[in-house]
């Protein structure tokens, strides 16, 4: 079986969360959703399930943080810069804010920040295929 990872995020309006997700890229899994949560599918190994406050307060007692607050970062790897800049872009124009972090060029990688209408911090990135294997080594492809 592959080695899956599932990201649970609380979210206060699940319709908007769901349509926010779609446009960056993932699709909806309606098999593992109901009207208190939505999985939404980024790759085969990566999936994120949005929950209502009311699903998420039944995972755990701890407080959910404020959306202003940085709980945590999550990158997504993507396959050239323009991608990078379609997902944020689309992001920002569905609720989304571009760019709370400043875009970060290396030359052998490039990445943004769209955080969500809930406050979740997301950076696609691309980082050139030759410097992530190693065939290139990472100063060499930044001159």
């Amino acid at each position: 079986m592959t080695k899956m990872i599932f990201v649970s995020l609380p979210v206060t309006d699940l319709s908007r969360s769901r349509r926010f997700y779609e446009t960056l890229g993932f699709t909806h899994n309606p098999q593992f959703s109901d009207e208190a949560g939505a999985c939404m599918v980024w790759s085969e190994a990566i999936h994120v399930m949005l929950l209502t406050h009311a699903k998420w307060r039944t995972f755990t007692t701890r407080p959910i943080p404020d959306s202003g607050s940085s709980e945590v970062s999550l990158a997504l790897a993507v396959d050239d810069r323009g991608e990078v800049n379609r997902i944020v872009e689309a992001g920002a124009a569905c609720g989304g804010t571009a760019d709370v972090n400043p875009p970060e060029d290396h030359g052998f990688m490039y990445q943004r920040t769209i955080v969500d209408p809930d406050g979740h911090v997301w950076e696609p990135f691309w980082m050139d295929p030759a410097a992530a294997s190693g065939e290139v080594s990472v100063q060499e492809n930044a001159q």
